[in-house]
């Protein structure tokens, strides 16, 4: 029982930092926001047609995307039908982008699909490795967009060249190095108190058992996925197929915003932002994703920052309102294995 009510209290102020941090990141990313001249950039011509149409591709991609997850089952021999993968997805999206507590839809997802199959282990790892994919695709689409078209090329946010990442971040440099300093002296303070030190030893013992069974598991799955080079490549291909599609609809929104900035800063930008937002330091990435949006926007192109901000905020707008979907299987119990029709002779419910 001491056992359980540490996990619990850890779990409970893991919840708390995370809104901490969510909240902390939102006040510093629209500190000084003059919200009436926000406002006015939302009431130019057309631009709900074109958030209507990334609302749309938004939806369309994540469809794509459950696909790819659907593949990685069959390829652990798991075999439910697409709208059965499809569901448990958006359940999954759902308690990703909208549930504030410590249970993330991946973990959501492994939950729910181990009540349709036997192959439990088969299944939790089917979910991480639909993860790794998906971060993998995003990051190669942000180090190519990167190599490709920005390097050398980056743009200050008076539309000027810059020489380089270092002199855009110049202004930060006090910021970056206080917070590095903050964090030193933290560590320092925890390491000279008893109990610290003895909190440390405990997080490490954790981490190394953990990372243990982690490698164990991803072994296990790379035995039977690397014996499917195919799926794999399709796995990938569908991942920056759907990436694509949201990029591109954000593009043509951000237009219309006055975001200041060709297509190719979309695909170095926005996939950076993802990746650091599948981080769990906040809420669904709150803030966060917002921040990294305005500031790389306004720091490497010449993006107003009311227009950044304009989209910034319809990228979350999108998430929420896609993911609703998931919040309603959920409720009607759809996701539940007796609202499934299974198909291959190897499924059980």
């Amino acid at each position: 029982m001491p056992k359980a009510d540490n996990e619990k209290k850890s779990r409970h102020w893991s919840l708390v930092a995370r809104i901490v941090v969510a909240v902390a990141a939102i006040v510093w990313a629209f500190q000084d926001t003059d919200w009436g001249e926000l406002a006015k950039v939302f009431q130019q011509r057309h631009i709900w047609r074109y958030f209507a149409l990334s609302l749309a591709t938004y939806a369309l991609a994540q469809f794509i995307i459950a696909l790819r997850w659907w593949l990685l089952l069959r390829a652990q021999a798991i075999h439910i039908r697409v709208s059965a993968a499809v569901r448990l997805f958006f359940v999954g999206l759902f308690f990703n982008n909208l549930m504030p507590s410590s249970v993330g839809g991946d973990l959501v997802k492994a939950w729910y699909v181990t009540k349709h199959t036997e192959r439990r282990v088969e299944g939790v790892l089917s979910v991480f490795v639909d993860r790794f994919i998906g971060l993998m695709g995003m990051l190669l689409m942000a180090v190519v967009a990167y190599f490709l078209f920005l390097r050398g090329q980056l743009v200050g946010s008076d539309g000027g060249e810059t020489g380089g990442a270092g002199l855009a971040l110049a202004p930060y440099r006090g910021l970056i190095l206080g917070s590095v300093l903050g964090m030193a002296a933290l560590l320092a303070i925890v390491l000279v108190i008893p109990a610290g030190r003895a909190r440390l030893r405990r997080l490490a013992r954790q981490a190394l058992d953990r990372g243990v069974s982690l490698v164990k598991r991803v072994s296990t799955a790379l035995v039977v996925y690397c014996s499917r080079p195919m799926t794999m490549v399709l796995a990938l291909g569908l991942t920056l197929l759907g990436q694509s599609m949201v990029i591109a609809a954000f593009w043509l929104l951000g237009r219309h915003l006055g975001v200041q900035a060709g297509l190719k800063y979309y695909f170095a930008i926005f996939p950076v932002t993802w990746v650091i937002g599948a981080i769990p330091v906040s809420i669904a990435g709150l803030g966060v994703l917002e921040a990294g949006i305005i500031k790389l926007f306004t720091l490497l192109t010449a993006t107003t920052d009311n227009s950044a901000k304009a989209l910034a905020l319809c990228q979350r707008f999108v998430w929420v309102l896609a993911s609703l979907p998931g919040g309603a299987i959920h409720l009607l119990g759809a996701h539940l294995p007796e609202q499934f029709l299974v198909d291959g002779e190897n499924c059980a419910n």
